[in-house]
């Protein structure tokens, strides 16, 4: 998903775990339902990730660019 930005792959996550729910309401296949559940599993593992990832940046921006996102200049 190279050139897209965090925030649309986040959504993008949450939007497949949404998918993933209403596949499970609908089914009644227990081989279906098991794939379906472990693909949800990995979205809501993916979400996480992005979110670690995108905190990890943010502290990282407010270390090393004091002059940029760094609320104590702001005080």
């Amino acid at each position: 998903m190279g050139g897209v930005c965090c925030s649309c792959k986040v959504a993008a996550e949450q939007k497949a775990r949404v998918t993933y729910d209403n596949i499970l309401r609908l089914s009644d296949d227990p081989d279906v339902n098991d794939a379906i559940r472990f693909l949800r599993a990995r979205e809501v593992v993916h979400f996480q990730r992005f979110g670690e990832g995108l905190r990890l940046a943010r502290d990282k921006l407010d270390e090393k660019n004091v002059y940029f996102m760094n609320p104590s200049f702001d005080k």
